[in-house]
């Protein structure tokens, strides 16, 4: 087996929807237990993992009998929800092989197509993990064996279902626009995608895996120019760590050329771009993730595709996200510029009027805000770093009560933002903070709802509401000042504090209070009998026994009733509303539209 160092590593972009096992498959293939770990056992972030060709060639045997050019594989972990379109296309524009991970008993679903969407544009060449066989009943399980020893292992009637669920897949990606076929089947795969079935758990079929993908790599990627290791590096920074005895460090994916102790680097700050000299490279051990690596080893060069930790001074302000230059020779500009393009481009849509957002990363950022854009939330700022004093402060100006929010994606809100919400400028803003995105908008969606209901029913409450009494006979208490009078509710409901209206729309005065059974009361519904006090008339003069009376609405209620609420009147309501805007309209027929 021969390697070339002058070769980089390939990159592998592990793809697929939530919960198929996309982290499950690395963690066989590396040894360790990233997914317990992670918000919600959702990838959240782009990680980083390097599999040496040696610990590749243990695992799947038949790559021993190759001449293997790749000094191993980069496997980028990505987020699997569908609201990491962005950051997933960021991982495809880096990632030059994929794994599109699907469970086979579940088939495609949403996230699985935008992957494969994804990919397309790209270019970028992948073969297709049909995971969780190990689920199908009756399957017998054989610990990391390759597929065609395990298929060969089972029942007649699971592989009936294997190859079942493997056609239904094929079906699939041909709908998709993609000739595919079981691996072992496929004899030219520039024009076949390849399909493993695997199981995360028990490692069955994870060696055909990483034969494909060391397959592709030497048929794709050996004449690529791109895959030479020399020239100035170029990386994206994944995440800003604190660390003893380093202060504040860069956990980068290198994805092109070197980089060295020493050299002068471009990396981007909330506000502008930083340049700085790097003092300390620590790789993570191989087949560990550099997110949640803990030993580090130094060394004084790195060459693509690594995961690398970086130390250098005034990293402090650096955004998770964006782009790592190096610098040489007399390029310095060019380079300053190209970061500064980079981090501009942010791909956030701003409304005049929409809730706040703020993330540890601008790929976050920009997820968060295509998943409020899809759901037609607007976004009125959005920033990378913790929630302030001043986003408390701004929010508490947005007159919309549904967009008094702050959507903070894995970051923190500082002490004297909390302060803040107890200043009454503030006191109608709510927080909303998590780790993982569709969670953080679900609450959002459930707490704007709820504010939704109460604002309605708050104006429900303050709407003069449609009823219509009759004065009962032997029921005149008492004759003025004020008139009370018996009366049946004909239809609706009575409230206290209304005007009152003859049938003929001669108005009658104002019904100040109203009792039933001696106890007073400030609401009845149709049917009851009660007592009323009417200040205004008197009973002979201009209301008498037996009489019709409509609650006199006014007319931008009525406009707001039949706009917005109608639906919530009860049949009762609706038909004395009826009555009463038919007897206003014959005077003036566009009254109250």
């Amino acid at each position: 087996m021969t390697q070339t160092s002058k070769i980089r590593t390939p990159i592998v972009c592990v793809l697929g929807h939530v919960d198929h096992g996309k982290t499950s498959l690395l963690d066989k293939i590396r040894g360790s237990s990233v997914v317990d770990t992670e918000a919600g056992a959702i990838t959240q972030h782009i990680g980083a993992t390097v599999v040496p060709i040696d610990a590749i060639t243990q695992m799947g045997g038949a790559l021993s009998k190759l001449t293997v050019s790749i000094p191993g594989l980069l496997f980028i972990d990505t987020p699997g929800h569908h609201a990491f379109t962005t950051l997933r296309a960021r991982g495809g524009s880096l990632a030059d092989l994929a794994v599109v991970v699907v469970d086979v008993n579940e088939g495609f679903k949403p996230q699985t197509i935008e992957a494969l969407q994804i990919l397309r544009n790209y270019k970028t060449p992948f073969v297709i993990a049909a995971n969780k066989v190990d689920r199908i009943h009756g399957w017998r399980v054989q610990e990391n064996a390759p597929f065609a020893t395990t298929f060969a292992k089972q029942n007649e009637r699971v592989q009936g279902i294997v190859e079942t669920k493997l056609y239904e897949l094929v079906g699939k990606l041909s709908d998709l626009g993609f000739n595919s076929e079981r691996y072992d089947r496929v004899r030219d795969f520039a024009r076949n995608i390849a399909i493993v079935p695997t199981s995360a758990i028990t490692g069955e079929g994870i060696p055909d895996v990483l034969m494909m993908l060391i397959g592709l790599a030497q048929r794709y990627m050996t004449e690529n120019l791109a895959m030479s290791v020399e020239g100035p590096g170029a990386g994206t920074v994944l995440e800003v760590k604190e660390e003893r005895g380093l202060g504040t460090t860069l956990d980068v994916i290198l994805y092109d050329g070197t980089l060295s102790v020493g050299d002068e680097i471009v990396v981007a700050g909330h506000t502008q771009t930083i340049t700085t000299k790097v003092r300390s490279l620590l790789k993570p051990r191989p087949m560990s993730e550099i997110l949640i690596e803990e030993k580090f080893e130094r060394v004084k060069s790195v060459t693509a595709a690594s995961g690398i930790k970086v130390a250098a001074p005034k990293l402090e302000g650096v955004i998770a996200g964006t782009p790592l230059r190096v610098i040489r020779g007399e390029n310095r500009d060019a380079v300053v510029e190209q970061v500064m393009n980079e981090i501009q481009d942010i791909q956030v849509t701003l409304a005049e009027e929409g809730v706040v957002i703020k993330a540890d990363t601008i790929g976050a950022l920009e997820a968060l805000s295509k998943e409020l854009d899809s759901q037609g939330i607007g976004v009125m700022k959005a920033e990378v770093g913790p929630v302030t004093r001043h986003d408390v402060i701004e929010t508490g100006t947005i007159k919309n009560p549904l967009y008094s929010a702050i959507i903070a994606f894995n970051t923190p809100t500082l002490p004297d933002a909390v302060d803040a919400l107890m200043e009454t400028s503030a006191s109608n803003v709510s927080i909303f903070e998590g780790g993982v995105i569709y969670k953080l908008l679900d609450d959002y969606v459930e707490w704007r709802e709820e504010k939704k209901r109460e604002m309605e029913r708050q104006q429900f409450e303050k709407l003069v509401m449609p009823a219509k009494v009759r004065i009962l006979p032997n029921c005149v208490f008492r004759q003025s000042n004020p008139a009370v009078v018996g009366v049946r509710i004909l239809g609706g409901k009575l409230q206290t504090d209304v005007n009152l209206v003859l049938t003929n729309g001669k108005k009658v005065g104002h019904l100040k209070q109203m009792q039933l059974r001696s106890e007073t009361i400030h609401e009845a519904d149709a049917g009851k009998e009660v007592a009323i006090s009417i200040e205004g008339p008197t009973v002979g003069r201009q209301i008498n026994v037996d009489d019709e009376m409509y609650v006199d609405i006014p007319e931008r209620h009525v406009k707001v009733i039949e706009r917005e609420m109608l639906d919530r009147l009860s049949t009762s309501m609706q038909e004395i509303l009826e009555e009463y805007t038919s007897m206003r309209r014959r005077e003036d027929p566009f009254w109250g539209k």
